[in-house]
């Protein structure tokens, strides 16, 4: 079968030609059949009337929603049909037929629990609205990496199977690795470092795992990160490097995808840069007195997160400075005040979609941090020795892609954002 898509058999009129896809319904005037055939680039209407020489077939097949069915012929004018062009069939094959009751309304015009569309999340890829997610989704990757691969930066495949916490804690996978145990990566972190340490510019879209028990709209227990490490720079230089990155990203789902933001109700504003910078006291001092209290050294909640974003007037912003307590190990300690380190989060449309920190690249000042954190400087022997060669100063930061999925979309839960996704009860599909 040489099959050509919907919308390219449109622009053929005349040619013979065969499109095949799903049947979205079917409508009978008397002998006269309407069948709405849809693939991926689109929908188009297959007329038969009683004199095509296969209307007797197409009656005998009696399709049904969603069977997958090919038809050869001509997409031709029609002053009648809405869409001003129609296919005339010349032959029929019935490809695979669709067992009935479709479990949801692939048109999404009967919505279906959310569980329910995770359960079958194969017919929901065929829902308009979860296409123009995925879509939106596969637009802001290429353009992640479109950005940074034109600018130097070198791609990078970090190991996802472990020997020690990335970042410190127990959230971590353990499995069986030989005679041995092994983690599942919280983060590339220490890997995208030792990269940089020699190739200076490097980038990453990888998957990581965190063993919390989270339950919330906001995470999984599998996400997939994109990242940067950049050698000879500090905090400030990588802060520049994220807001072009977000606002190239965003421009190019803008240009790229008006049907999808237009399934999904969105218009979306590119953030001007450079964005706002709010240090961490200056943000703890605006939430003073709104809402639920915050002290110095706590992190912000969600409905902090937003307040900020409605008390600063920004899409997007930086805080930044924040307490080391609240940050890994290898951030690098503000030299004016040790209290702080040099590490930003980037909040859009608040929700926090991004975090970094220019990181310790002096040997002893790392063993030193680690210990504050509980633990073994023993266990990153690999890590601190790859500056201990003329290890250069360097900075990164990670995107979490399913988060910032959300925010551009605007649905109100991650899971919608991962085609698969895994938290404490999901494990299948």
């Amino acid at each position: 079968m040489r099959r050509v898509m919907v919308e390219e058999a449109k622009r053929r009129l005349g040619e013979t030609v065969t499109i095949a896809g799903w049947v979205s319904r079917t409508r009978d005037l008397g002998r006269l059949k309407f069948i709405m055939l849809r693939d991926v680039s689109g929908e188009m209407q297959v007329t038969v009337k009683p004199d095509n020489p296969i209307a007797g077939e197409v009656e005998r097949l009696h399709l049904g929603r969603e069977d997958v069915v090919a038809f050869k012929g001509r997409a031709v004018r029609s002053e009648i049909v809405h869409a001003g062009v129609e296919f005339i069939p010349e032959a029929v094959q019935l490809i695979n037929r669709a067992k009935q009751p479709i479990p949801i309304d692939v048109s999404g015009r009967v919505k279906a629990e959310l569980d329910t569309r995770l359960d079958y999340r194969f017919l929901d890829f065929r829902t308009p609205r979860t296409r123009a997610i995925f879509r939106i989704q596969h637009t802001l990757l290429q353009a992640f990496r479109s950005f940074l691969s034109q600018r130097g930066y070198l791609e990078i495949q970090p190991p996802c199977i472990i020997a020690s916490a990335s970042e410190g804690g127990a959230e971590l996978f353990m499995l069986p690795y030989f005679d041995r145990t092994a983690y599942l990566a919280q983060s590339p972190q220490l890997y995208k470092q030792m990269c940089a340490v020699s190739l200076e510019r490097v980038f990453m879209v990888v998957p990581v795992w965190r063993a919390e028990k989270f339950d919330t709209p906001t995470h999984l227990n599998e996400v997939r990160q994109m990242d940067i490490e950049q050698a000879y720079a500090d905090d400030e230089e990588v802060m520049r490097v994220l807001e072009e990155c977000l606002a190239h990203m965003l421009s190019r789902v803008r240009e790229e995808c008006p049907e999808e933001l237009r399934v999904l109700g969105r218009e979306l504003e590119v953030p001007r840069t450079p964005l706002r910078r709010v240090t961490y006291d200056e943000a703890v001092e605006m939430l003073r007195g709104v809402g639920d209290e915050i002290r110095w050294g706590e992190d912000f909640t969600r409905t902090q997160e937003r307040e900020l974003w409605r008390l600063l007037g920004e899409e997007a912003y930086f805080v930044k400075d924040w307490p080391e307590t609240l940050k890994p190990f290898y951030a690098m300690p503000r030299e004016d005040d040790p209290r702080l380190v040099h590490a930003f989060d980037l909040i859009y449309r608040g929700l926090e979609i991004s975090s970094g920190t220019q990181r310790i690249h002096l040997p002893d000042l790392l063993r030193e941090r680690i210990r504050e954190k509980g633990l073994n400087p023993e266990n990153f022997s690999h890590y601190i020795e790859c500056f201990e060669y003329g290890a250069p100063p360097h900075a990164g930061w990670s995107i979490g892609l399913e988060r910032l999925t959300m925010a551009v979309t605007g649905v109100g839960n991650i899971r919608e954002c991962c085609m698969f996704p895994r938290d404490r009860e999901r494990l299948v599909p």
